[in-house]
């Protein structure tokens, strides 16, 4: 019987072990939510009023706000306003510097910034710079970095859910050891429930690992005409079906890419294929109302990565194209684990003094 209560004590402890791994990991990514120098970097506060200009990549965005670390690895708190000024650093001197939007600060930028110091010890920039190529790099890294946001509250939910489906099946633990006390049959039982607990536990843990794994749920091919971005009425009905479909999963995802022949240019063909993916997001996003959180950041190839000979004119047809790939999380669509707890016994024990003699 003592035998029997260690292995009970034993099980219960490798549950804990089981979901302690799951919440520490929440905690984790709740924390790097926040725009905030990691934790171990250096950290440079602005004096208030000082003039500097530094140089460095971008680390973390918020809102406003991002996160500059130099090559020293000293961490600066960058503020953007209305008055910012976001431009190309050019090397052709003969040419305009082109003005970028502010969501064009992308983590994984490098970039150059000169402002003031604030009361906070942030400097409030008052130019940005960086070239064009730096921005195709930042924009490549942040299409195949997979977006949290939407998958935070439902890791919280399910975490939650993980933690109560331990306190129930910890204290059924509790009570068969009790029941084992009792009659030798009560051991047996703990032991399939505790079973049962420790699978449940571990199926839940892996669906929430699979939060992170995002699987194509369905690929359309928009096509264009001969140097034209326009979409056509046959393009915007393929969107308007993929839209529909997207409005009714959980935890989607719209990766658009555009694509060109080889008529023209290289630096042409990547500026049109970006209009074309530019212009299905718009439509996207205009006429069906599709959160932008929930668009990864569209880029154009150029006449890169060709699905067909473009020497003929039937395959520059195909390639002239934007590829939508409407993208679910695999955790969210797999199916809840199931806790399939035996019975109890139903063998009534007398605690009478004759038939318990330790009593």
């Amino acid at each position: 019987m003592k035998t029997k209560l260690t292995i009970l004590r034993a099980v219960l402890f490798a549950m804990t072990l089981i979901v302690a791994p799951a919440a520490l990991a929440q905690s984790a990514q709740d924390a790097g939510t926040q725009t905030a120098p990691a934790a171990g970097a250096s950290v440079r506060s602005v004096a208030n009023g000082q003039k500097m200009k530094i140089k460095g990549v971008v680390v973390r965005r918020n809102g406003d706000n991002f996160v500059v670390r130099d090559a020293n690895g000293v961490d600066t708190v960058v503020r953007l306003t209305d008055r910012t000024s976001v431009k190309e650093r050019k090397s052709n001197p003969f040419r305009r510097a082109k003005n970028y939007a502010m969501t064009d600060i992308l983590p994984g930028l490098n970039l150059e910034v000169e402002g003031r110091g604030d009361t906070t010890g942030q400097l409030v920039a008052e130019k940005v710079q960086f070239s064009d190529d730096e921005l195709r790099v930042a924009r490549a890294l942040e299409a195949r970095v997979t977006p949290v946001e939407s998958r935070v509250s439902s890791t919280e939910s399910r975490l939650s859910q993980v933690e109560q489906n331990a306190q129930r099946l910890s204290g059924q633990l509790e009570e068969l050891a009790a029941i084992s006390n009792a009659a030798r049959g009560g051991a047996v039982a703990a032991q399939a429930t505790a079973d049962a607990a420790v699978a449940g536990v571990r199926a839940t843990n892996e669906r929430i690992s699979a939060l992170d794994d995002y699987v194509p749920q369905q690929v359309l091919t928009v096509n264009f005409r001969v140097g034209s971005a326009v979409l056509s009425p046959q393009a915007k009905a393929q969107l308007d079906q993929l839209a529909q479909q997207a409005q009714q999963a959980k935890g989607y995802m719209i990766e658009v890419t555009g694509f060109a022949d080889a008529t023209g240019s290289p630096e042409f063909n990547r500026r049109l294929s970006q209009r074309r993916a530019d212009a299905v997001v718009r439509y996207l996003v205009e006429i069906h109302k599709i959160p932008l959180r929930r668009i990864i950041t569209p880029y154009g190839f150029g006449e890169s990565q060709p699905v067909a000979d473009n020497t003929t004119r039937e395959g520059r047809a195909r390639n002239r194209r934007v590829e939508v790939r409407l993208l679910v999380s695999r955790g969210l669509t797999q199916p809840a684990p199931e806790m399939n707890v035996p019975p109890a016994p139903t063998t009534t024990t007398r605690m009478t003094g004759s038939n318990n003699p330790g009593l």
